[in-house]
């Protein structure tokens, strides 16, 4: 089925522009309104979204009509507004979502086929981890994340490599708190998070162990575009102890070493996968 639009339509862009409202905030109420949309609440009726994105409803009415007819709002058979597909498409060009994901996913399957368990690759967004892909294996653990969604850089193993190899501002910024608690052993004390951050640069991984649920594991690994900056990081989470991190480190580190080679590959070559 053929998706593209040889003509993308401009209804959204036309309306906000020929009204007398300043393009500024009414572009941030448009944002708030998409930004209102959840996990949680997928579906909503214009005043729940009216009020959820706190924008008066007849402003609300304005700008979901263009947004509806833009293609970033569509409705469901109740009537109900959620996120459209012409969003799908435009978040198809950010280079660090698919562009990285394709390259990215034959080395994310092998891990996976390899130890049965979830893998994921993550890229840093100020100061949370956004989550561009995820694969679940066979005996994989119940993980809190989803392709899309975001977490603290201090509590995921993939947050910890981000983290470690971020600008010193943002570590900062970071380590002021708040640190969102999930489970007893979530890292909350600064200086223990810096302890983590060092051992991370020198030995190449990072391992978060029960910091999100209790039975879960997680050890993650650096992954460098083709100037050696750290632009993503992989992972696996797996039960806690099975396999342990001595077998989970060195699959976790040659698999982000495979992305890193294929995303220092030249463009329009297809990187070869390193043999087993």
């Amino acid at each position: 089925m053929d998706v593209t639009h040889p003509d993308p339509p401009t209804p959204l862009a036309v309306p906000l522009a020929g009204r007398g409202t300043a393009t500024g905030p009414v572009v941030a109420r448009a944002l708030r309104l998409l930004a209102a949309f959840s996990d949680e609440r997928p579906t909503m009726t214009l005043s729940e979204l009216a009020r959820r994105a706190e924008v008066p409803l007849s402003t609300a009415h304005r700008l979901v009509a263009d947004l509806e007819a833009w293609g970033a709002l569509e409705r469901d058979g109740a009537g109900r507004y959620q996120i459209g597909l012409r969003l799908f498409e435009v978040g198809a060009l950010a280079p660090r979502g698919p562009g990285l994901r394709e390259r990215a996913l034959p080395y994310l399957e092998d891990l996976c086929q390899v130890t049965r368990e979830n893998v994921q690759l993550a890229v840093r967004e100020d100061e949370e981890v956004v989550y561009v892909e995820r694969l679940a294996g066979t005996r994989a653990v119940r993980v809190l994340t989803r392709v899309g969604g975001r977490f603290a850089l201090t509590a995921t193993g993939v947050g910890l490599v981000l983290l470690a190899y971020a600008p010193a501002d943002v570590v900062e910024r970071v380590l002021t708190g708040p640190f969102p608690r999930h489970t007893p052993w979530t890292l909350a004390d600064p200086a223990r998070i810096r302890e983590c951050l060092s051992a991370v640069r020198s030995r190449g991984y990072a391992v978060s162990d029960r910091q999100v649920t209790e039975d879960a594991l997680s050890v993650a690994a650096p992954v460098r575009d083709a100037s050696g900056e750290v632009v993503a990081a992989l992972s696996v989470v797996a039960h806690r102890g099975t396999p342990p991190v001595s077998v989970l480190a060195p699959l976790v580190r040659t698999s982000a070493s495979g992305v890193s080679h294929a995303l220092a590959a030249r463009p329009g070559r297809r990187p070869v996968r390193p043999s087993a």
